[in-house]
């Protein structure tokens, strides 16, 4: 067993290797002397004031930057190198908690698989069974869509699960999910009655 994650070690680090020395060059020996002298000449450089430090506080201009902001209350979210300014940072945790908020809500309202099943087998005239049945007639393909579309965006319910559910592939669900989503903004369907 030892041997084995030993010879799996060494495969990532072999491939992680041939990656480094390619930038250097295609020639393997001219790579690595390319490679050596590159580190030696970083070597020669020593410590370097611009790579110390955490990346928050060194982009903010170091610790007396980061204490300024504080006194007059500019606190930030994130790193603009990684995510993009607090601002942007800032929205996308506001949309992820308002996600949250109405999966939450439709979960607490007594809204699972079932229940989204039986709305959309009402909104197109079907039962669940037909909804769930195997083929691709028309109005089947349809129901399944809008069940896959809520079922993803409104309940969380992974595509993998979903697959299982509807016995069809993940690729099909995500299909699904985008007929799905059409069907929402054509006919302006509501999950809540």
């Amino acid at each position: 067993m030892a041997t084995v994650a030993f010879w799996e070690k060494s495969q990532i680090h072999g491939k992680i290797s041939d990656y480094i020395l390619k930038l250097f060059a295609s020639n393997k020996a001219v790579a690595i002397r390319r490679y050596r002298e590159f580190v030696k000449k970083g070597i020669e450089q020593g410590k370097r004031s611009d790579l110390v430090g955490g990346g928050l506080i060194r982009s903010a201009g170091g610790w007396s930057a980061i204490k300024a902001l504080r006194r007059i209350g500019a606190y930030q979210k994130g790193d603009e190198r990684i995510l993009g300014d607090s601002d942007f940072v800032k929205k996308v945790l506001a949309q992820v908690r308002e996600n949250f908020e109405r999966k939450y809500h439709l979960k607490s309202n007594g809204f699972n698989f079932e229940k989204v099943l039986g709305r959309v087998a009402e909104l197109l005239d079907l039962k669940s069974e037909q909804v769930l049945a195997v083929g691709k007639y028309k109005k089947t393909v349809a129901a399944r869509s809008l069940l896959c579309f809520w079922a993803t965006s409104e309940l969380g319910i992974s595509q993998s699960e979903l697959g299982q559910k509807l016995k069809i592939s993940q690729p099909a669900v995500s299909l699904s999910v985008k007929r799905g989503e059409q069907l929402v903004i054509r006919h302006n369907y509501s999950l809540k009655a």
